[in-house]
């Protein structure tokens, strides 16, 4: 079974343009996902999809010099670059990761691909997070969201999913409605959810810089000890306590 895990990433961010190459101490913010999510031991490969879109050259650029594994594809579409990153691939089981998640934690997901792997009843979808049809519900500090899926269910989705927001946002068609598809999410309550450890603005990213720097600029610590971290420095949460998260409903895709 070849399990990849695909990391979107490109530089028109709405908020915060052409954060996934800004620096955190030393490297550019998306080879600290790349290269935190390369030590998960569930991955066969861990591969950029990005879009054809001439600012995104970047991007490419920065995995050609790396040795990371790049698709092109539609720059709305997400669902379909996906689709067709995961054909080219030959992916079975398809991780979704977001190049804007810094502090992405390997044994969380193992943990994750685990949990679908390991199901008592086979599920099409599983997550660490607790999705539903009207909200998502996060344990973990968001920007740790780890999202893994059959190949099947991605081309079901591919095939049928017609919302903006459905194709923009990749997964929301496969966990949203009760009973499309098997889904399988974690079963404790949420503990450290109120943190916010994902990069959109200005603040989120001098947060994660101030915590790459706590750690030395090394890339090795745990999500465990970032919480160990904000318990010896409470006052790192305020840096970016003010940020809205946007909703998954939301859509940049235009008529």
């Amino acid at each position: 079974m070849r399990i990849v895990a695909l990391t979107q990433a490109r530089m028109g961010s709405s908020r915060l343009p052409g954060k996934v190459l800004a620096d955190v101490v030393g490297d550019p913010l998306l080879a600290r996902v790349i290269e935190r999510a390369r030590r998960a031991r569930r991955l066969g490969a861990v591969v950029v999809v990005t879009t054809e879109e001439p600012a995104d050259d970047a991007i490419v650029s920065l995995c050609r010099e790396r040795g990371y594994g790049v698709h092109r594809g539609s720059a709305l579409d997400v669902l379909d670059r996906y689709y067709r990153g995961a054909c080219r691939l030959g992916a079975d089981v398809v991780v979704r990761l977001a190049a804007d998640c810094p502090l992405i934690d390997p044994g969380l997901i193992d943990e994750t691909v685990d949990m679908f792997l390991d199901s008592a009843r086979p599920v099409d979808y599983a997550s660490n997070r607790i999705c539903g049809e009207a909200e998502i519900t996060r344990i973990y500090p968001i920007g740790l969201d780890v999202e893994v899926f059959s190949f099947a269910a991605l081309e079901r989705a591919w095939h049928e999913a017609r919302a903006d927001y459905h194709r923009e946002h990749v997964t929301p068609y496969l966990y949203e409605s009760p009973g499309r598809f098997r889904v399988l999410g974690p079963s404790r309550a949420p503990d450290h959810a109120h943190l916010r450890w994902t990069v959109d603005t200005d603040q989120d990213l001098r947060l994660v810089r101030t915590v790459y720097a706590r750690f030395e600029g090394r890339d090795d610590f745990t999500w465990r000890d970032v919480v160990d971290l904000f318990g010896r420095e409470p006052e790192l949460a305020a840096i970016n306590a003010g940020v809205t998260q946007k909703s998954f409903r939301e859509s940049q895709r235009r008529p």
